[in-house]
């Protein structure tokens, strides 16, 4: 760093994102994107914006708002709209949070929440999962403070039920509830239902991963009126365009495609569930996910090496080094005849 960095981010460790490599061409498994492209719509919708990128996006994101409203069924301001979901999480962070008031989140998760917390200097307070990598409520009934959590969880695959979302909500009436639901589309129940009881629950999900649109970036916040109100306060006091016009009308789009949305999320769901058989038939442990991933480990050969070997025969997975599952390797699910691959493979491998 330079002597110029400023000195209340000297303790800052940047997000570490997924490899995109550029070397050779590669089955990539390893950054949860889908294996189809968006919705020809969505496709048609950005070609004509293309046209129009000498002019400024609409601020208020109305045409996307409006699109999402209808298929969520929400009213617009209930709705924010963010350069993906992780620019929504910053804005959450950085409304509701402050060195007196940090975030909760469980200890194995979405790298980028500490991360954030450490660059706007907040405290971040992990809370252990249960050995079985699930999330316990009572947990978090001792915390002061806001409560952050991916569900399905970003690194297992995890779901939590509604049911333990209340008993978190209801412990926690004077912080914001904020339920990253990035995966949600591959299994599990929304926790939108429980918008009109609980004013202090924030939803947050994405284009990125059912919708095709990884490379469009666009995520939302659902929740209170007034809580979307703060949240505009700080997008606007931070990046009013934060939404492309080509990404907007695409996104639009996209959500106005029903049928093509559950084709390609049913196609996931039946090749998670291939993949998932095959992996435990190798004799891999798998945790149960809701997600369009899976989190594994053999006892044959250890996650680093694993994700090694398979980066030398052109397949990428994610090996993450946190201690508690340093020893699976995390591998999105993509097409059926990519899966059959990482299968054929890991044969050759064990």
């Amino acid at each position: 760093m330079t002597k110029y960095f400023s000195e209340d981010l000297q303790g800052v460790s940047p997000y570490v994102a997924g490899e995109q490599p550029q070397d050779k061409s590669y089955i990539k498994l390893n950054t949860n994107e889908s294996p189809f492209p968006p919705s020809a719509g969505a496709v048609e919708a950005a070609a004509r914006q293309a046209e129009r990128l000498n002019l400024y996006s609409d601020p208020t994101c109305g045409p996307l708002k409006q699109a999402a409203a209808e298929f969520y069924g929400l009213k617009p301001e209930n709705i924010l709209c963010g350069n993906g979901s992780d620019e929504v999480l910053y804005f959450i962070f950085r409304a509701f949070c402050s060195k007196n008031k940090g975030m909760a989140c469980p200890d194995v998760s979405y790298g980028f929440y500490p991360v954030l917390c450490g660059l706007l200097n907040i405290p971040y307070i992990p809370v252990p999962l249960k050995a079985d990598f699930t999330v316990y409520p009572p947990d978090y009934a001792k915390i002061i403070g806001n409560v952050c959590i991916a569900n399905p969880n970003a690194q297992t695959g995890v779901y939590l039920n509604l049911n333990g979302v209340e008993k978190i909500l209801r412990r926690h009436p004077d912080d914001v509830v904020v339920l990253d639901e990035a995966y949600i589309d591959f299994g599990g129940q929304s926790a939108l239902s429980l918008l009109k009881s609980y004013k202090n629950l924030i939803v947050v999900q994405t284009m990125s991963k059912s919708r095709s649109l990884a490379g469009g970036r666009v995520g939302f916040a659902f929740a209170d009126a007034e809580i979307i109100s703060d949240l505009d306060a700080v997008r606007n006091s931070f990046n009013p365009y934060n939404i492309n016009r080509m990404s907007m009308f695409a996104a639009a789009e996209s959500l106005k495609d029903v049928s093509y949305f559950r084709s390609c999320v049913d196609k996931i769901i039946e090749t998670r569930e291939y993949t998932v058989m095959e992996l435990e038939g190798l004799g891999f442990e798998v945790l149960p996910s809701s997600a369009n991933f899976v989190l594994a480990k053999t006892e044959k050969i250890c996650g680093e090496t694993l994700y090694l070997k398979l980066k030398e025969r052109g397949i990428l997975v994610r090996h993450l080094t946190d201690d508690r599952i340093k020893d699976y390797v995390r591998i999105t699910i993509g097409g059926r005849g990519q899966m059959e691959k990482l299968i054929s493979e890991l044969k050759n491998l064990l």
